[in-house]
């Protein structure tokens, strides 16, 4: 069995937590209230902005060109999936930037601690590790539109999102970051497979939060 199946039969109770929340279900059959998708969407471009930068790190930690390259390529991706998705959704829910480049007026507290736990992981980890940190989003996302794909939600906000998640282009980007995870495991030692294993995990259970905090509404108590 692989590094990455290994994490992913072990991550299998959280992910299937997140394949059947309310809000993920919601978005499937179109029940999902739509000021919670718009919550989504404003604390997800928070997200996602810290996300490229991430992945940019990931992409100096890079011990060879290629990988380098690679990896700059998806914090492009990330971004351009941004815009292209994201710009949508802001234009049809009547959302707009602040001067930081994303719609979230108030990072949420989940949105925070997701974000910080990536960048502790890569400002002081290896690659590999990095790789763990920020592949359950890829992984996720991939998995929820094979699983939803065909839905009508009939909502052409919801029904643009399934199909974006389910789409072939998202899937090589997941597969090319699963691959590269095995390969920084080959070379990794236990020490560190045990990291990247813990910092999957962490990761996943932010991907749950993340929904449950878009369904609530999540602001900070005081």
């Amino acid at each position: 069995m692989k590094f990455s199946e290994q994490l992913r039969k072990k991550a299998d109770s959280i992910w299937n937590a997140s394949f059947e929340h309310p809000f993920v279900r919601g978005v499937a059959d179109g029940s999902l209230p739509i000021e919670c998708f718009t919550y989504y969407v404003q604390q997800d471009s928070f997200y996602l902005s810290r996300f490229a930068q991430v992945q940019a790190i990931g992409a100096a930690k890079a011990l060879d060109f290629h990988t380098t390259s690679q990896m700059a390529f998806h914090a492009k991706s990330t971004f351009d999936a941004e815009h292209m998705l994201h710009e949508g959704f802001a234009k049809d829910l009547g959302l707009e930037k602040n001067s930081e480049g994303h719609m979230a007026e108030e990072p949420a507290p989940t949105a925070v601690a997701y974000t910080n736990h990536l960048f502790s992981v890569a400002y002081k980890g290896s690659l590999g590790e990095v790789i763990a940190a920020i592949l359950p989003c890829y992984w996720l996302y991939w998995e929820i539109g094979e699983k939803y794909k065909g839905s009508t939600p009939e909502h052409p906000v919801y029904q643009k999102w399934i199909d974006t998640y389910g789409d072939e282009w998202f899937a090589t980007l997941v597969k090319e970051q699963i691959n590269r995870l095995d390969d920084c495991a080959e070379k990794a030692s236990e020490e560190e497979k045990q990291r990247m294993e813990s910092i999957f995990i962490t990761s996943s259970r932010y991907e749950h939060m993340f929904w449950e905090m878009s369904y609530t509404l999540e602001k900070w108590p005081v």
